[in-house]
């Protein structure tokens, strides 16, 4: 099992990146990385694959968490 977690959370602009978590995001896309690095790289990249965040209304802010 991959040890952390990549938690892409796309939230609405007017939120502040301080105040944006999963629930006060618009939507929340997860998986699975091996290192700090590698889920640092991936959260953007899960939103942008399913076609979420990135727009003028929306940013991506990743999340890296320890698997439970």
């Amino acid at each position: 099992m991959n040890p952390i977690l990549v938690v892409a959370l796309i939230c609405a602009s007017s939120v502040q990146a301080p105040d944006c978590t999963r629930e006060t995001a618009l939507d929340v896309v997860t998986g699975p990385a091996h290192t700090l690095q590698e889920c640092l790289i991936q959260g953007p990249v899960l939103a942008a694959n399913a076609g979420l965040g990135g727009g003028k209304d929306s940013y991506v802010k990743t999340r890296c968490e320890p698997r439970r």
